[in-house]
């Protein structure tokens, strides 16, 4: 007989309307991947318990549910550690709702609560030297309107040193153009950046958001049907820049190109440029007036 037939549904709608949203503030960001990984438990369980999610208790979920889920991850979705250990993290952190919204629960959280994080080796991240970057930045094919989305698109991302989720939410209220041209980026715990833009940059810009002009968006950067760019998108526009610039610059074909590896390629050319890495450090947190790197 379950110790707790409490429905796990009302749990989640609290979960994400009221605790994440009203009194964490969480950013979309942090929302959307705690709601992908419950849509994946929600479904591991339907699968293999046989329990759909309307019928779901939280008696069906204790520890050994939860890290067979993770194990799953691993080897049956082929999912990174730190991929699993974000899918655990949402989940502890529901289950610390739940400690303090049903106090019969208590031993049940704790014990989810208390699954450890699996530890993983930090891979040194690449960079990108100059000619590689200048090569990837130049391959879009300018003719075409998606080549100069494309080419803004990478520029602003060296030029910033922007997180994917911030260059795919960017908007055109966020950047300024005048005597001192800047964007602004809301990143992680909702802190913002005031980044300067290189004249070239704010140009090329201003020419994209006038060929972008019919697509009524506030997005800078947005698919062919005028919606918000997606991860795949934007590693399918990287990936293809890279294939081109390899034609006439073959070292980038030994190297694994991806947005953070871009960020780093910011960050390691400012240092190389001989601005202090403090200063780096305080352009990753809040705000940076840098030197060129042009």
């Amino acid at each position: 007989m379950k110790k707790n037939k409490k429905l796990v549904g009302p749990l989640l709608q609290l979960f994400f309307v009221d605790y994440l949203c009203s009194q964490r503030r969480a950013s979309p960001e942090t929302v959307s991947s705690y709601r992908d990984t419950w849509r994946l438990l929600l479904q591991y369980i339907n699968d293999t318990h046989g329990v759909p999610p309307v019928s779901l208790t939280l008696d069906d979920l204790n520890a050994s549910v939860i890290l067979s889920f993770l194990d799953h991850l691993e080897s049956g979705r082929k999912n990174s550690i730190k991929s699993r250990n974000v899918r655990l993290a949402a989940i502890r952190t529901f289950f610390r709702l739940v400690a303090l919204n049903e106090p019969a629960c208590v031993h049940q959280a704790t014990s989810i609560i208390a699954i450890p994080t699996k530890r993983t080796s930090k891979r040194l991240i690449h960079f990108l030297s100059k000619e590689e970057i200048n090569a990837l930045i130049a391959a879009p094919d300018v003719v075409h309107l998606s080549g100069r989305r494309d080419h803004a698109l990478l520029l602003t991302l060296y030029n910033s040193g922007a997180r994917a989720s911030e260059i795919l939410s960017l908007r055109k209220s966020q950047i300024a153009f005048g005597s001192c041209n800047f964007l602004c980026l809301h990143g992680k715990g909702r802190k913002e950046r005031t980044i300067p833009l290189w004249t070239n940059t704010a140009s090329i810009l201003q020419n994209w958001l006038k060929d972008a002009a019919h697509f009524q968006s506030d997005l800078v950067f947005m698919n062919a049907n005028g919606q918000k760019l997606t991860r795949n998108g934007l590693n399918y526009i990287l990936q293809g820049a890279v294939k081109r610039a390899s034609q006439s610059c073959p070292s980038l074909r030994a190297k694994s190109v991806t947005p953070h590896v871009l960020r780093h390629t910011t960050a390691t050319h400012l240092l190389q440029s001989g601005v202090d890495i403090s200063v780096i450090a305080l352009c990753e947190s809040r705000h940076f007036f840098g030197q060129n790197l042009r």
